[in-house]
Order: C-alpha cells, then sequence, then structure tokens
C-alpha cells in the first residue's frame, strides 16, 4: 500500500525502470530516497525553530566504458527524469576515465529487515512540543536553562541498476538529545538517544538526567592531567569506539596507511589487538541497531562479525578492492553493537579509589591515523571519584587517546544501551556500547569550556 510520507516499494520500483528505460548508457544506475523529516529545536525552556519536509532524491549515475558521472533530481514527472538522465550522460561524456569502476551490479540477495515503527511514523509537531515540554518544564521550575534537538524521519532508500538489480528498504528512526546549565554558565548536563521506535525514547527521563548533571557540576575545580582511571558513560564510549569503526578500511590497511596494516605488507585479520571481552557486529536484522541491508551501489550488507574476543575478524572490503585482492566484498558496518558485561556504573564508582567519571566527548579531532590516535575535550558533565564516591565537579579536560589504547585497558564492563553519539545530533548510524571503566586513559590539559 503506498504511504503518502514516502515511496513504498512498488513506487520506488516504478520510478526506477522509468529512468532506466530513457538510459543510453553502457550501464546505469538509480539511487532513490524518500522521506517524511520533523525537527524541533529549543534553547532557553521554549521552543524556537521547528519544521516538517517530505523530499524525494533520485540520482542517476551513468557510466559509458569508465566514464562515469551522476545528477541528481527530486522531480519524478517524465520530463525531469529524462533530464537528469540526460544530464548523467552528457557529464559521463566529459570526465576522465575511473580506472576502478567495476560496471553495475546484478541481482542481489537482501536480508529483510522491517525496521518501520508507527510509533515513530506517527509522530505529529504537537509530539515533539509534548516530549519537549517534559524537559523545558523541570529545567524552568529549577531554575535551569535547557536545549537541545529532536529529530525524527520515516522514509525508503531503493537501488536499481541497469544489470537487473533492485533493492528497497524501508525505516524509522529518531533522536532527542538536550543540554542543560545553570545560569551562571559553570554547570552544564547532557543526555541524548537514538532510536528507530519512539516508544523507547524517555523525553522526561532524558530531562531528569541532564539537569541532576547540570546541577552536580556547578563549580568545577581543577585536577591535574595525567593519566587517570575513568568511567565513561556509554555515550563517551561510542565517541571512542566510532573511530575505531570507521578505520576499518581494508584498503588502508593493505597499502600500508592504517593501524591494521601489518609490518611487512597485508593486514592484521586474525589478530588480537583488543582485550578479549570486546566483540563488535553488525547486523541489518538486529533490533537494536537495524543497520542497512545493502550500500549505495546494491551491495548486500549482512551480519558481520568485526572483532571477537578481542581479534580482528574483518575488515570493509568495498567491491573494487575485494577483487584486486582476491576476497568476497563485505558491505559496511553503518551500524553496530559493542558487547559488554554485568556491571552497573555505580558498581564501577564504588570499585574506583581516584578517578573520572565522564558524561560524553566532544570536538574530536585526528592526531596520528595509523595510531588512531584522536584528541578532544570532555564536555556535559566530569566529575572526581574519591575512595569509591563523586566527590565534586572538575574542570573539563583536553585528552589525546586511541581507542585502542582504551580497549586494551578495560576494568569492568556495563550493560550495552542505544545512544546517540554524534557531534551534531543527527539521524545518524545506530551505536550500541556499554559503559567502561578504564585505567591509564590520557588528559594532556585543563580547559575552561564548559
Amino acid at each position: 500500500m503506498a504511504d503518502s510520507r514516502y515511496l513504498s516499494r512498488e513506487e520506488a520500483e516504478r520510478i526506477a525502470r522509468r529512468v532506466l528505460s530513457f538510459s543510453r548508457a553502457d550501464q546505469a544506475r538509480v539511487n532513490i530516497t524518500s522521506a517524511q523529516e520533523g525537527n524541533t529545536r529549543f534553547a532557553v525552556n521554549q521552543i524556537s525553530t521547528a519544521g516538517d519536509v517530505t523530499n524525494i532524491s533520485i540520482v542517476v549515475t551513468s557510466a559509458f566504458g569508465k566514464k562515469v558521472a551522476s545528477a541528481t533530481t527530486n522531480r519524478t514527472d517524465d520530463e525531469s527524469l529524462r533530464r537528469v538522465v540526460e544530464t548523467s550522460e552528457r557529464l559521463a561524456r566529459l570526465v576522465p576515465e575511473d580506472p576502478e569502476y567495476l560496471g553495475e551490479l546484478g541481482p542481489q540477495e537482501y536480508v529483510e529487515a522491517n525496521a518501520v515503527f508507527e510509533s515513530t511514523a506517527g509522530i505529529t509537531p504537537e509530539t515533539r512540543a509534548a516530549a519537549i515540554a517534559a524537559i523545558t518544564g523541570p529545567a524552568r521550575e529549577r531554575g535551569l536553562l535547557s536545549t537541545g534537538y529532536l529529530v525524527h524521519d520515516v522514509g525508503s532508500t531503493a537501488v536499481a541498476t541497469s544489470n537487473g538489480l533492485f533493492a528497497y528498504r524501508a525505516a524509522t528512526r529518531v533522536n532527542l538529545t538536550t543540554t542543560v546549565r545553570t545560569p551562571d554558565g559553570t554547570g552544564s548536563g547532557w543526555a541524548g538517544i537514538g532510536a528507530h521506535d519512539w516508544n523507547d525514547v524517555d523525553a522526561a527521563d532524558l530531562g531528569r538526567r541532564a539537569i541532576e548533571k547540570a546541577i552536580a557540576s556547578r563549580d568545577p575545580r581543577a585536577v591535574e592531567p595525567g593519566r587517570w582511571t575513568v568511567i565513561l558513560e556509554p555515550t563517551a564510549v561510542a565517541n571512542m569506539v566510532g573511530l575505531m569503526m570507521r578505520s576499518l578500511s581494508a584498503r588502508s590497511a593493505d597499502e600500508g596507511r592504517s593501524f591494521f596494516s601489518k609490518p611487512g605488507g597485508g593486514n592484521r585479520i586474525g589478530e588480537k589487538f583488543l582485550d578479549e571481552r570486546v566483540t563488535i557486529h553488525s547486523d541489518p536484522q538486529d533490533p537494536m541497531i537495524f543497520s542497512d541491508p545493502f550500500s549505495n551501489d546494491g551491495l548486500p550488507n549482512r551480519r558481520t562479525v568485526w572483532v571477537e574476543n578481542g581479534v580482528l575478524r574483518n575488515l570493509v572490503y568495498d567491491r573494487f578492492w575485494a577483487q584486486k585482492t582476491g576476497v568476497a566484498p563485505t558491505g559496511f558496518p553503518s551500524g553496530y553493537s559493542m558487547k559488554g558485561g554485568d556491571a552497573t556504573i555505580e558498581e564501577m564508582i564504588r570499585s574506583t579509589e581516584r578517578g573520572l567519571l565522564v558524561t560524553r566527548f566532544w570536538y574530536i579531532r585526528s592526531v596520528d591515523p595509523r595510531t588512531i590516535l584522536f584528541t578532544g575535550l570532555s564536555r556535559d558533565g566530569t566529575f572526581l571519584i574519591e575512595n569509591g564516591r563523586i566527590t565534586h565537579a572538575v574542570k573539563n579536560l583536553r585528552w589525546n587517546e586511541s581507542p585502542i589504547f582504551m580497549l586494551n585497558n578495560i576494568e569492568m564492563m556495563g550493560r550495552p544501551v542505544r545512544v546517540s553519539a554524534s557531534e551534531s545530533s543527527d539521524l545518524t548510524s545506530a551505536v550500541v556500547v556499554p559503559p567502561l571503566k578504564v585505567r591509564d586513559f590520557t588528559f594532556t590539559s585543563l580547559s575552561d569550556a564548559v
């Protein structure tokens, strides 16, 4: 049945066939996305902007031999479709050859995953306003200032090629984050969540957590930089683990440009490189993550274990590099889940003689890709732990650290949860990670930023 909010499988396939019927290229591909997105932004305890957008994007890729180019439209009438095809073909004739172009895929097998939740698809502006009021109301009552962003969408993605491939998936996604600050500007608390199902989002609980952190983080004290035992809440863990997951390129490893490069050539698949408790997988059918079932070119994404008991099991092979090295392409980890343990954050705190509790990281930038070394800042609630209890808020610190070092220094692991780990708080890949207690995390300097 057609859904006015996004294209159904039948509608997407019908458009794809029309596009391909206009093609005169040697090979062609069409990528179709359609979605209805809603968003509400709030600041100083009141809604500042809100909007709902419905849109379609049709990207046509044409190839003459190895000369490849693309053009885009958001119109579905025949004249517009014919024009975008002609534009992509005209551009393709002008560009240099792409020596790595392998042609378009033929029919593929895909796993089925129902990632559409009506609870999310049915979110209205009134629903968003009520959720935000559950944050701004209590913040106002406590004399605090709340800001944040709520965004959701329901949409579909389709890929079709002139070689007979057609892939389709529909999904819902929602992300809610809030930062609460004290009026004097010394205290700041944050909470956020990403989900497919709106029923998994508890706005009042997010607001309560951010409020408690804001109050507790007032008047922070300075502590000395250096190597610290840290308790990282799940968002901070995801901030770090994501840096490693984005470094899994097999090509970079084989070409000697990566942490996963083996001295003398090749890569480190099969080597143990992390704590044996670390296992990370992606899976389009995992209800916690619902990672994408196919890539932009229609390559299937299936359940893949990237790290198993600390051993590197897979790297990301695109079609070109897989063919060059004689292996099967892997797809890519559009979302991932990391195993955890049974410890609570409270138990981690009680077990710590002296350390820091970190809410999340911010302004993360690369230092050395070969070691996956990054730098960044703690933010929105960093606290000193002494003799098994939190004693005071501390000023934020700059860190220089690698997720590889961090995941080799694990002391305790908690239960994995779904988090919002993007600095921009947008609808990004699904991430499920546990809180961690880690030793010898390197902080290099203090920051007066709140």
